[in-house]
């Protein structure tokens, strides 16, 4: 029978680039929710000023919160790997630092890493969570590239680029992770699978941004994480 252990600790790492729409409102509501024992924030070379707010921050010195910068833009990938380097809870939780994805869903999230389900939760936009429609063309790289994934490492995952990706540190402390972009999704999923564990998905919430919103990922992303998944098929 799984065990239940409620000691783990969660850190929740927030790759940000420009962001200052939005950083103060998802650390509010990211500690609203009142279950992560350390936030790490990693900005990738923002431009527009959240630098600026992440700098107040810091001379304000929380006890919750690590910030950390990068001297210019290297990627979403590169920002969790330095994030997932700092981090020092027993579980990590990814966070984006737009308002796509609700931190109200934590609990469902760490739930199945808690009670020993599984080591690693994914939070799928795609089992019957209440959503804002996404573009449709998203929908079909989505769609495709997650069953290329299945397809490559029988797997039965139904959203394999979800944002809400959470695991036992110990999964990802000692793992090499090449990906500077959003590349990430694809290869960490791929390198978890090649290990056999069985990722545990729950539904989640989703309120899609629009491209005039900031949406930063672009349709030219898609051949690259298609590439990602069959170069990791085949090499470490």
């Amino acid at each position: 029978m799984p065990t239940t252990n409620y000691d783990l600790t969660l850190t929740v790492v927030i790759p940000c680039y420009n962001e200052t729409e939005f950083i103060e409102e998802i650390l509010e509501r990211v500690r609203e929710v009142g279950l992560a024992h350390e936030i790490v924030i990693v900005d990738d070379g923002s431009t527009d000023g959240t630098r600026d707010i992440l700098h107040r921050w810091e001379a304000e010195d929380h006890d919750d919160l690590r910030i950390i910068f990068h001297d210019k833009n290297r990627g979403k990938g590169a920002a969790l790997v330095t994030g997932f380097k700092a981090a020092t809870g027993d579980i990590l939780l990814i966070q984006d630092a737009d308002l796509e994805y609700d931190p109200r869903d934590y609990p469902k999230l760490i739930q199945p890493i808690h009670e020993g389900i599984s080591p690693v939760v994914y939070g799928s936009r795609f089992l019957g969570g209440p959503r804002k429609a996404m573009n449709f063309w998203n929908m079909v790289a989505n769609k495709g590239l997650t069953l290329a994934t299945n397809i490559l490492y029988n797997a039965i995952l139904s959203d394999m680029e979800t944002c809400y990706k959470v695991f036992r540190r110990e999964v990802v402390e000692d793992m090499t992770i090449h990906a500077r972009g959003f590349e990430f999704e694809p290869e960490v999923t791929a390198k978890i699978l090649k290990q056999g564990i069985r990722i545990y998905e729950v539904p989640i919430s989703y309120n899609g941004r629009e491209w005039d919103e900031g949406k930063k990922i672009k349709w030219t992303d898609a051949p690259i994480a298609l590439w990602t998944l069959v170069k990791y098929r085949f090499v470490n």
